[in-house]
């Protein structure tokens, strides 16, 4: 039974990454000859130079890492970064400055 459902899908997904393929270079390719040209003077590009480029933006910026989300980049750490500091990280950071700077009320 698996076999069988390996071979439907096997297709289908060939076929689901063609066409995300060639969506994905068309719209690089439209939307480079639409603005780089009138704004940059760059030349227009084809098909196949769009695909190029969509692959070297993904090694450059994206790599080829297949773990799903995002999920690892919002650790513990990054999180509370994002949140600010907790209510004890900020009272040491007002004793801090209280002990650096005299005491002071306003803090």
């Amino acid at each position: 039974m698996r076999a069988k459902k390996l071979m439907i899908l096997a297709p289908l997904a060939i076929v689901g990454l063609a066409v995300f393929l060639a969506i994905g270079g068309a719209v690089v390719m439209w939307l480079w000859n639409w603005l780089t040209p009138p704004l940059f003077g760059f030349p227009v590009i084809t098909f196949w130079q769009a695909l190029g480029l969509l692959a070297l933006t993904r090694i450059l910026f994206g790599g080829f890492r297949m773990h799903g989300g995002g999920r690892r980049k919002w650790g513990r750490g990054k999180r509370a970064h994002f949140y600010g500091p907790s209510p004890e990280e900020r009272e040491r950071f007002k004793e801090a400055v209280r002990q650096r700077f005299g005491k002071s009320e306003s803090i």
